[in-house]
C-alpha cells in the first residue's frame, strides 16, 4: 500500500529514528514496533490484510471531544495495553477520503492510507 502523511511532522515520526525516539521518550521497543507497523502497511497489498491481522487490532474511532472521527481508524503501535495508536484514513485512488467510509465494502480495494497521527489517542 501507499502511505500518505497528514503532515511533515507525522512523516518524520514514522520514518526518522531520531524523531521517533523523541516521540516515545527514547523507548526503543515502541520505536521498533512503530517502524514495523509502518513497514507492514507498506508491504500489504490492500487494507484488508491489515484489518485481518489480529495483533494490529484495527478498529473504528468514535467521535470524541467534538472531533469528527468518522472515516478514521486506529491500529496499535505495540499492543492493546499500550496507549499508543496509529490513526489512519483509507483513501481512494485519487487520494481522497471515501464518503461514506463503509470499511466492510472498501477494505478489498483500498491501496492508499493517510496516517493522521501517532498518539496516545485515548488519553
Amino acid at each position: 500500500m501507499d502511505i500518505e502523511y497528514a503532515s511533515m511532522k507525522v512523516k518524520l515520526q514514522c520514518t526518522d529514528i531520531k524523531t521517533a525516539h523523541k516521540l516515545f521518550g527514547s523507548n526503543q521497543t515502541l520505536v521498533r514496533s512503530l517502524f514495523s507497523r509502518i513497514s507492514a502497511i507498506k508491504n500489504a497489498p490492500i487494507l484488508k490484510d491489515i484489518i485481518l491481522f489480529p495483533p494490529f487490532r484495527f478498529h473504528t474511532l468514535k467521535n470524541k471531544k467534538g472531533n469528527n472521527l468518522q472515516g478514521y481508524f486506529a491500529i496499535d503501535v505495540k499492543a492493546k495495553t499500550d496507549a499508543w495508536r496509529i490513526i489512519l484514513q483509507p483513501l481512494n485512488n485519487d487520494k481522497k477520503p471515501f464518503i461514506p467510509c463503509n470499511i466492510d465494502e472498501i477494505a478489498t480495494i483500498v491501496k492508499i492510507v493517510e496516517i493522521k497521527e501517532v498518539s496516545k489517542h485515548y488519553e
